[in-house]
């Protein structure tokens, strides 16, 4: 560990305030177990703390070369959070980008310049016979691409949260970004996987299998090096019932029907190998947010663009029927709120 990061965790350590973090995390709980009796979930640290030395900015590209810089880059956000006496959990992960698992099939990363500061994305096949070939090699080995940094990142956090008490028992190093079963599909065979849905369904399927077993095989390692909180998980600073944070990025171009056979039955194999979790997805997602309640262990839902969504129906599929919205934009619940739609006290924002 270098100078600067552990003056840095020094100064972190100092800050942090046990009683206050405890009682955060604690409401959380009880918001996630929907025992929260207000209208919006919008909790705050009881004061701000700002921090005693400068910290570092450290960019994306650095961190991905450097374990040092990767841990520096993300206490800073913990640094972030109590400086602003903000109501989201302290967090850390091996911030790799969302090409994690695809780069465990193979293809070839592709990293943005630096004045981007944006997390790398990797290039697809492009290729259905490529794709057949992977299926047939079955599940690759969990240290290409990134994931031999992602697990070595892991166990450097494990070493850093047992030297520092007071963050070892408040921040949270959550689960890497292994994004869902048909966005690592996409991301992997290219657009054209859109016409395979039609042109080669089993293949798409066969695919769709091997994802979820290296899914499975790489969060299975994962929780070797680090177990599953208790009795629900942190991401993105949120507190959610469940183990896994699933993305359906995808699921906004394809019909409610494809939904069913594509993305559902291999949702439901990740929710029931890590004792359910919750669904993110970008763009628009009320045309298939009536399936989610009637698939086991979904216990809340994040979306980041409300105004793509018809949000009467996305609120009767989720806080009607016992799902969390997290993060969701306070103006867009404030209207519901006026309107005098009942949030049932299961909306974060």
């Amino acid at each position: 560990m270098n100078e600067t990061l552990a003056s840095c965790l020094d100064d972190l350590e100092s800050r942090l305030d046990e009683g206050t973090e405890s009682a955060l995390l604690e409401a959380w709980q009880a918001f996630a177990a929907g025992s929260f009796d207000g209208d919006l979930f919008s909790p705050r640290r009881d004061h701000a703390c700002p921090p005693g030395v400068a910290w570092p900015s450290v960019g994306v590209n650095a961190a991905l070369e450097d374990f040092d810089q990767m841990a520096l880059q993300q206490f800073a956000g913990c640094s972030a959070q109590l400086a602003a006496g903000s109501g989201l959990l302290l967090n850390v992960r091996c911030n790799y980008g969302s090409s994690i698992v695809p780069l465990l099939f193979g293809v070839e990363p592709f990293v943005m310049a630096d004045a981007m500061n944006t997390l790398p994305t990797s290039r697809p096949l492009h290729d259905s016979a490529a794709i057949a070939r992977l299926v047939e090699a079955g599940v690759p080995d969990l240290d290409t691409g990134y994931g031999a940094r992602v697990f070595e990142m892991g166990r450097r956090f494990v070493d850093i949260l047992a030297a520092y008490p007071r963050l070892g028992r408040h921040v949270h190093l959550y689960h890497p970004d292994t994004q869902g079963p048909m966005d690592v599909c996409e991301v992997v065979w290219g657009s054209e996987v859109f016409y395979a849905l039609y042109d080669e369904p089993d293949l798409v399927k066969a695919f769709l299998d091997l994802i979820c077993e290296t899914y499975t095989a790489f969060l299975g390692r994962w929780q070797q090096l680090v177990p599953w909180e208790q009795p629900g998980n942190s991401h993105w600073g949120y507190y959610h019932g469940g183990r896994v944070m699933i993305r359906d990025d995808s699921a906004m171009n394809l019909s409610p029907a494809q939904f069913d056979e594509f993305i559902a039955p291999y949702d439901q194999r990740l929710l029931d190998a890590f004792g359910g979790g919750a669904i993110h997805f970008c763009g628009r997602g009320d045309h298939y947010i009536d399936r989610l309640p009637a698939m086991r262990g979904v216990h809340a839902v994040n979306l980041s663009q409300p105004e793509y969504n018809d949000m009467e129906r996305i609120y009767a599929h989720t806080v009607d029927r016992g799902i969390n919205l997290l993060g969701l934009n306070r103006a867009t619940a404030e209207q519901a709120l006026a309107a005098g739609r009942s949030l049932a006290g299961r909306v974060h924002c």
